[in-house]
């Protein structure tokens, strides 16, 4: 599936590259010790600059998810599954990715995934699949 890749700077380098290493790494501060995603300079919640990526395991689940059943280029292959995946890790910490790997149909809320790194060029994807 074709992407738009994101333009990589200081403070989401991390997040776009640790999958390199087979690592997502997500963006923490010290100061109120909570993790926050997307990735920037301050911490949302308290205003802390004390905030640097962590590794995290990559395990989660489905918070809500949609299947898409339009091919809006003709490289896109239809159906795909766009979710919200909560991390375990804590909660209400959610991004939006793909569930790759399994039939769109067995996709459900509360659904364990664990994440699976896609390389483009010089981008580490994080997307997720049915955590067995």
């Amino acid at each position: 599936m074709p992407r738009k890749l994101p333009a990589l700077n200081a403070d989401n380098r991390a997040f776009w590259q640790g999958g390199e290493q087979g690592k997502l790494l997500i963006h923490h501060c010290d100061a109120c010790a909570r993790f926050f995603h997307p990735p920037s300079p301050m911490c949302p919640q308290c205003a802390s600059f004390d905030v640097a990526p962590r590794p995290l395991s990559g395990k989660g689940s489905v918070a809500s998810f949609t299947v898409n059943h339009q091919a809006w280029t003709p490289e896109l292959q239809a159906p795909y599954v766009v979710a919200i995946v909560e991390l375990l890790e804590q909660p209400g910490l959610r991004f939006l990715s793909n569930v790759v790997n399994c039939d769109p149909e067995i996709v459900k809320i509360g659904m364990r995934v664990k994440v699976r790194f896609e390389q483009v060029e010089d981008v580490w994807l994080p997307l997720f699949e049915k955590d067995q």
